[in-house]
């Protein structure tokens, strides 16, 4: 028998540290040896001229989640994990959300049986934590870390999923004793009230409300606000989807003091502006409905802020914040409510599978990062701070063989009609991208190629992940 099921030849290994000529052999699903030349292998892929980079994670999307009344998310967890495979990705993290009045088990167990036997590729899941009542803190929560649901989301805006200061800091403290890893939707919920307000009152309902109602003040005065619980617990924590200059400041100057404040990024608050919702040149009113995401995109300033945090090493991930929703559809971004103002309108933009492509053009291939910052930026970083390293998130025997080979010259149009998740559009409609994912391989298995999904729904797994020993700390 040959001494490999797999091996991948001729191709420039790439990982956070290090850049190499080298053959990757696997066998059993993992990678046992990466080395000069592999030769005895049942199958062999030549990689000449390609990047072979660790698969793709990213540690922040929505899946088959309940918007709340006449609303419907566009992929449940067949058609979002299809489309991660297609854009180079081998593993997403989406979030099991918690009713207000409902238990956490009850609704962690039941998205999990949703995402069982559904999956193309591995799926870790987050939670969020909506009531913190003291069965759950008590309980719930300790009970399901320890089963392996080591991560959950905070959000310090929306009707239905806002925390209080003395909730976070209750949350907060049940995390630091357990070792849980803190995820925290940073935008003032009062203040996003009181603009809302004042800008229906004014007649400002179309889309681009939804950027003046959500000002970047809004985000810096909540980050800070997450930031200092999270000093007062000594507690790590990640500010996730940070939008532009004002937070990222609060975070770089954070990280100066020597507090534990991870960050995370998304491809929209790179390339994409306010202005877009706006509907520019468009006949369509509503299109900028389109871009309608929270915290919404800024300005090129803001871009070239967050660029500069990215190049500083103030971001850990970039992550997509993929949350899909149907343009023309009544029970999407058109439906009735959000016609009438922008506060009805679903907030979040589908980017599961161009999340790579873009951030690869935009970042390596314009020189502003270097490969290894890719791969670390939208792999290994995810893989360490949510407890799958080392199974996950670079290459060396042990770790699971989720690679993605890269073409690094390929020139793409992205456009709908070439894409795999559930929306029926793309905001980068249109958007050059050079660099391009064209082969997927998750667990030694070839699973989609040249933009064709290759997998069967249920070869994901779901996977439970353990708590760090060094994050727990006595509370």
């Amino acid at each position: 028998m040959p001494e490999f099921d797999l091996a991948i030849r001729g191709g420039t290994v790439i990982t956070a540290s290090d850049t190499v000529r080298a053959d990757v052999g696997v066998r059993g699903g993992r990678i046992v040896a990466v080395a000069e030349g592999i030769a005895d292998a049942a199958r062999v892929i030549d990689a000449s001229g390609l990047l072979v980079l660790p698969g793709g994670i990213d540690s922040h999307v929505h899946i088959a989640q309940d918007p709340g009344p006449g609303i419907v998310m566009a992929d449940d967890f067949a058609s979002a994990t299809r489309a991660a495979a297609a854009g180079g990705n081998t593993c997403v993290m989406p979030f099991a959300v918690q009713p207000r009045g409902s238990s956490l088990r009850s609704a962690v167990d039941a998205y999990r049986a949703k995402a069982e036997g559904q999956c193309h590729v591995d799926v870790a899941i987050h939670m969020i934590i909506s009531d913190p009542s003291e069965a759950v803190l008590g309980q719930e929560l300790p009970a399901l870390v320890a089963d392996g649901y080591t991560s959950f989301k905070v959000f310090m805006t929306y009707d239905n999923l806002v925390l209080n200061d003395r909730q976070l800091l209750d949350v907060f403290h049940v995390a630091r004793r357990e070792g849980a890893r803190v995820m925290v939707h940073a935008e003032g919920y009062d203040a996003i009230r009181y603009l809302s307000d004042r800008l229906e009152r004014a007649g400002e309902t179309k889309p681009y409300g939804h950027a003046l109602s959500r000002p970047e003040v809004v985000e810096r005065e909540a980050a800070h606000r997450a930031i200092s619980h999270a000093e007062l617990i000594d507690l790590p924590i990640v500010i996730v989807h940070v939008s532009g200059r004002e937070a990222t400041e609060q975070i770089a100057w954070a990280q100066a003091r020597g507090l534990k404040i991870r960050a995370e990024t998304c491809p929209q608050y790179l390339t994409l502006t306010a202005e877009h919702m706006k509907g520019l040149g468009l006949e369509d009113p509503m299109a900028g409905a389109k871009y309608v995401c929270s915290p919404p995109p800024r300005d090129v300033e803001s871009q070239e802020a967050v660029w500069s945090g990215i190049r500083r090493g103030i971001f850990d991930v970039v992550s997509s914040d993929h949350s899909p929703f149907r343009y023309d559809d009544p029970q999407g971004k058109l439906n009735p409510r959000g016609k009438t103002s922008f506060r009805w309108i679903p907030n979040g933009i589908p980017g599961i599978e161009t999340r790579l492509p873009v951030f690869f053009s935009e970042g390596v291939s314009k020189g502003r990062i270097s490969l290894n910052q890719f791969a670390a930026l939208t792999a290994t970083n995810h893989a360490r701070m949510y407890g799958l390293y080392p199974r996950k998130g670079s290459i060396a025997p042990g770790f699971d063989a989720d690679l993605t080979l890269w073409d690094p010259n390929r020139r793409e149009t992205i456009r709908q009609e070439i894409l795999h998740h559930g929306s029926d559009y793309t905001p980068w409609e249109g958007f050059d991208v050079t660099g391009w994912p064209v082969m997927t391989i998750a667990g030694g298995q070839v699973i989609a190629e040249d933009g064709k999904v290759l997998s069967e729904p249920g070869r994901g797994r779901v996977l439970d992940r353990a708590v760090d020993p060094a994050e727990r700390r006595q509370a």
